[in-house]
């Protein structure tokens, strides 16, 4: 069962128009028919105005999913609280009444006796261990202090149920923490009385007290349980819609910043490159030469390198003239030779 649509069908839809433009804009379309707004319970978009409008500060609280579900349950709590303190609040008005007229009460009763003994003769009833007929009788022996004792706590009672069912009907925090505390207060006694007699109102009683202390403790993580009163307040805004809205806004935000950032820090460097110059480029050429493999140093012997950075061969040692006479006296001790003049 879908309980947001079931919430809408109910109630009808949620609609509300930020004043900030851009989350403005993820809440709405224009379709043939016109606006359409989406609605914050069942996420449908919904063609007219916007059932509300003003800062996302002002966006109406609204439940849905689970939440919608569990504000069911704990309505129907608050309807038996309602009919515990309706009946208790007869009971201690009854008591106080006929703790004030209990003498013209009693002779009412015993001036009706035995026509009530024989009406339950005739239904097959023994007059005479009839439980009811006790009790009234011995109601009458009670003193009238006592009797007041009695309509007061039964008063108190049904002021307190009144306060659970208040409590839970408007699904306050107060309310659950007040059912929850009173509830429990109220178990051992039943406990007791189901250990003494077991009826089914007493078993239908302990069982109500018992599923809706669990139900409040587990569901709505009372007293620190599962994560305490955080864990709870975030899973309600992992449920909202409004709220994912903002949150996917707030992420695109930070998306385009960061690429902003990484934008101007790569124009940072590209000017700084270009303020070097040809000097800055002539240095990281020479940089770039020097960590090629082998580099100036490790050039080949006898070799020197051109302008261009290439090695080229190195010039022969020049040799040195010999003397004239030196030649002659070579071409005289040749085979052949001519000799020289004298």
């Amino acid at each position: 069962m879908d309980w947001s649509l079931l919430g809408c069908g109910a109630n009808g839809h949620v609609t509300f128009a930020p004043d900030e433009p851009e989350l403005r804009g993820r809440l709405n379309v224009t379709a043939r028919e016109g606006a359409a707004w989406r609605c914050l319970r069942c996420g449908t978009f919904v063609i007219g105005e916007p059932t509300s409008s003003g800062p996302v500060s002002a966006a109406p609280r609204v439940r849905r999913g689970k939440e919608l579900r569990s504000a069911f349950i704990l309505r129907l709590f608050a309807v038996e609280r309602f009919l515990r303190a309706i009946v208790f609040g007869a009971l201690a008005i009854a008591i106080w009444r006929f703790s004030l007229s209990r003498l013209s009460i009693e002779a009412a009763y015993d001036q009706m006796l035995p026509a009530v003994r024989s009406l339950l003769r005739e239904l097959g009833f023994n007059v005479n261990h009839n439980r009811l007929l006790g009790l009234i009788q011995h109601a009458f022996k009670l003193n009238p202090h006592t009797l007041g004792l009695l309509a007061l706590a039964a008063g108190a009672y049904a002021v307190i149920e009144i306060i659970e069912a208040v409590g839970l009907w408007l699904l306050k925090r107060w309310g659950e923490y007040f059912a929850m505390i009173a509830t429990s207060i109220g178990i051992p006694y039943e406990i007791y009385d189901l250990t003494a007699k077991v009826t089914w109102l007493r078993l239908l009683a302990f069982t109500i007290n018992v599923a809706l202390v669990v139900y409040l403790v587990v569901t709505k993580r009372l007293f620190g349980v599962r994560g305490g009163k955080k864990a709870y307040e975030a899973r309600l805004r992992s449920a909202s819609i409004l709220q994912a809205e903002i949150d996917a806004l707030a992420a695109e935000e930070a998306t385009r910043a960061e690429e902003a950032a990484q934008a101007d820090e790569a124009a940072q460097v590209e000017k700084t490159a270009q303020a070097g110059g040809p000097a800055q480029a002539g240095k990281t050429a020479q940089a770039e030469e020097a960590a090629q493999p082998g580099g100036l140093a490790q050039a080949a012997p006898g070799t020197h390198r051109s302008e261009a950075g290439q090695p080229r061969p190195a010039r022969a040692p020049a040799q040195p003239e010999r003397p004239a006479t030196a030649q002659t006296a070579d071409r005289t001790d040749q085979p052949g030779g001519m000799p020289a003049p004298g």
